[in-house]
């Protein structure tokens, strides 16, 4: 039974004035400071220091083939493992809401009636005639909890750090998005240029065996001659059914990354005609920590670690509390809002200081140590990674732009052998050895140079995402 009639208040005054001291104090591990990264004046491989970089320019304005524009477009739109990513935003943004209303006071109301008839032989027996007790309450009760130690916010920090690593995980899988639908559609540019190739050399080929058939047939050349061009024919033609599955493979492969279902894809240029760019600015390797999303994801990490620390070490101080509760409360429905007489009120303090849980809360506090020196590691393997995958792909576009020279040259002197065997052979100074020999080289050469032009434009691109390029669609 409540029977409350006046206000009691028991609060310290130490306790109001550590209260106030919560609003400005600091956590109790301090404030988060980058850890020192030695990085390089520049990349290797790299042939000047420059501050600008491609990193900063949308996808859109990178790619100038409008057709893979499209398809990046529609990969962000739909891929899957993207929306996973965002899903995860969200999770955490909500994650982040909740940490921010830690600071917020506990409310709750409520009413309750009873009504109760002891025994008329127990110890709270009532006597007269009506041996009922009756009992009607409407309270409200606060509940405050003073942030002293730094522990809600804190947490509020770590919340804010797990959602903004979310936020740059999810670019960082569009980054790899957009440079994955960058490789696999010079792939398929590639495959439909060797597929080209291939069916222009079964063509001539066709061509010479025809020529050596009449040769056969005028008894110039023996039946052996006739063998080897029909074998080196049917080599030709072996391989265009090969190329034309992964053909099929490869738009099948670019449709599910685009998030549909597998189908045939449009192209645009033709693989030589697409522009090739070796020149790109890669900037500096500091520009690395604002640029690349994965190295502000791992940055965050330690954020996150930071304040989590700091909450664990809070939680092994006491916590200040106030709670206020107030109502009305009557023994009869009649008096249960008549005021003043039904009004009760309770203002409170407490100090909880854990005692027997100290063990377990110093074991959890030395657990977030070593979180967070193990994601100080992982930030410095992450800037490592990247500066390593920055050069790397600078080293490789250097190194096919001259393979494609020497590439394309040499095709271009095979074809050119090509022609001069055919008109050799039909003059009989050349035999059809030779003719064989110099078409199968130019055949490779001319594969091996629609290879090599695929490599050139996705090392492009993979300088674009190595930089942290992708995850920007318009400079807006």
């Amino acid at each position: 039974m409540k029977s409350r009639t006046g206000i009691r208040t028991a609060v310290a005054p130490s306790l109001l004035l550590l209260a106030g001291y919560a609003l400005s104090s600091c956590t109790m591990n301090g404030s988060y400071h980058r850890p020192d990264i030695a990085l390089p004046a520049q990349y290797r491989g790299s042939i000047a220091a420059d501050s600008s970089s491609i990193a900063t320019m949308p996808y859109r304005e990178f790619f100038g083939d409008k057709r893979l524009v499209a398809l990046i477009d529609s990969a962000v739109a739909g891929n899957l493992d993207l929306q996973v990513a965002l899903q995860n935003i969200d999770y955490a943004r909500q994650s982040a809401k909740v940490a921010k209303l830690g600071y917020l006071p506990t409310l709750s109301i409520g009413a309750d009636a009873s009504l109760s008839r002891p025994s008329d032989n127990g110890s709270s027996a009532i006597t007269g005639s009506d041996k009922s007790v009756e009992d009607y309450s409407a309270e409200g009760s606060l509940s405050w909890e003073a942030d002293i130690w730094g522990k809600i916010r804190s947490r509020k920090k770590s919340a804010l750090a797990a959602y903004l690593k979310t936020r740059e995980a999810a670019r960082a899988v569009q980054t790899r998005l957009v440079a994955d639908v960058a490789d696999s559609y010079y792939s398929l540019l590639m495959l439909d240029a060797q597929l080209d190739i291939s069916r222009k050399n079964l063509a001539l080929a066709d061509t010479t065996l025809r020529m050596v058939r009449l040769q056969y047939d005028a008894g110039q050349v023996t039946f052996l001659a006739v063998q080897q061009q029909e074998a080196s024919r049917s080599a030709i033609a072996l391989a265009i059914p090969e190329l034309e599955r992964q053909v099929s493979a490869r738009e099948n492969a670019i449709s599910i990354l685009t998030g549909h279902m597998p189908s045939s894809v449009e192209r645009g240029e033709p693989l030589f005609q697409e522009a090739v760019h070796d020149n790109l600015p890669a900037g500096v390797p500091a520009s690395l920590l604002e640029n690349r999303p994965d190295v502000k994801a791992a940055e965050l990490g330690m954020r996150e670690a930071h304040a989590n620390a700091g909450a664990a070490l809070a939680s092994l101080y006491p916590s200040f509390t106030l709670t206020a509760e107030g109502g009305l409360n009557a023994f009869r429905a009649s008096d249960w809002f008549s005021t003043p007489g039904s009004l009760f009120g309770v203002v409170q303090g407490a100090v909880l200081q854990p005692i027997f849980q100290q063990g377990r809360l110093h074991a959890e506090f030395r657990q977030t140590k070593i979180r967070s020196i193990q994601a100080e590691l992982a930030f410095r393997q992450t800037i490592l990674l990247a500066v390593g995958e920055v050069s790397d792909a600078l080293v490789q576009l250097r190194a096919l732009q001259t393979r494609e020279v020497e590439a394309a040259s040499r095709a271009t002197t095979l074809q050119q052998a090509v022609d001069n065997s055919d008109l050799l052979f039909q003059s009989g100074l050349a035999t059809y050895l030779e003719v064989i020999i110099a078409q199968n080289a130019s055949l490779g050469a001319q594969l091996e140079l629609a290879d090599i032009r695929r490599q050139h434009l996705s090392s492009m691109a993979e300088l674009y995402r190595a930089l942290g390029g992708g995850w920007k669609s318009s400079q807006h």
